[in-house]
């Protein structure tokens, strides 16, 4: 895909973050007016890394831009910074928490979605913006994988960094719980502390095992396109 297409696309990503964002923060819900605000739920701190992630991506695509052609050993330092930051969000934080957050809501939503999304809520979050906090992050980062090759980490030092997110949030959720005597999700209140530990524990697994299939699907993609791109110079060749 041709590179001002994806500019483009990028663009128009950040700006559907950037409003979802706003309309969230703009809904008087008492929850955001209890202890840790927005920030004790994971979807709202995906929602800032989606923003975040593809703001550095719009970065990175204006400074290639600007920096195309020229021999400025410097200019061409910080770009392969960019570059290697962005990567790196993507695979540690992007790809395995955007896709983590809409998988548990949508199978704890049908399942049951008083457990996780009480129907009072539809008082305050239209469904658009609803979708755009629990659906639209799935098909968004994929179009990224896509249309951008991303270099992961070792497997090591992405999964040590996967795990710290991880660990750091369920500490944050008990924090919360017990400074407000309430925890963050309403179907956690109807579980005994050893489920808790389980629940707590799969997810954390969970989220690993999506940063590898973020790896192997980039990989997948990429070695396809690869392919393709050989078969098409062969043909020509010939």
């Amino acid at each position: 895909m041709a590179l001002v297409p994806c500019q483009v696309l990028r663009v128009a990503i950040l700006l559907s973050y950037c409003s979802v964002l706003c309309h969230y923060k703009a809904i008087d819900m008492p929850a955001h007016q209890t202890y840790g605000g927005s920030w004790k739920f994971l979807t709202f701190i995906d929602l800032v890394i989606q923003a975040v992630f593809f703001g550095i991506c719009v970065l990175t695509d204006l400074s290639s831009l600007l920096t195309r052609g020229s021999e400025n050993q410097e200019q061409e330092r910080q770009l392969k910074k960019l570059i290697s930051l962005r990567d790196w969000m993507l695979s540690v934080l992007a790809f395995p928490v955007g896709v983590f957050v809409v998988i548990m809501f949508w199978v704890l939503y049908i399942y049951d979605r008083e457990l996780v999304y009480p129907k009072l809520l539809d008082n305050f979050i239209p469904a658009w913006l609803n979708h755009g906090m629990h659906t639209t992050v799935l098909p968004f980062i994929l179009i990224e994988m896509r249309t951008s090759h991303h270099q992961y980490p070792s497997r090591s030092s992405g999964l040590a960094a996967v795990c710290t997110f991880a660990v750091g949030y369920i500490l944050w959720v008990c924090w919360v719980h017990h400074v407000t005597g309430i925890w963050v999700y309403p179907f956690l209140e109807h579980i005994g502390s050893g489920a808790k530990m389980i629940f707590f524990g799969t997810a954390t697994i969970l989220m690993n095992l999506l940063y590898i299939l973020g790896e192997v699907l980039n990989k997948y993609i990429w070695d396809t396109q690869k392919s393709m791109e050989e078969g098409t110079e062969k043909s020509k060749l010939e």
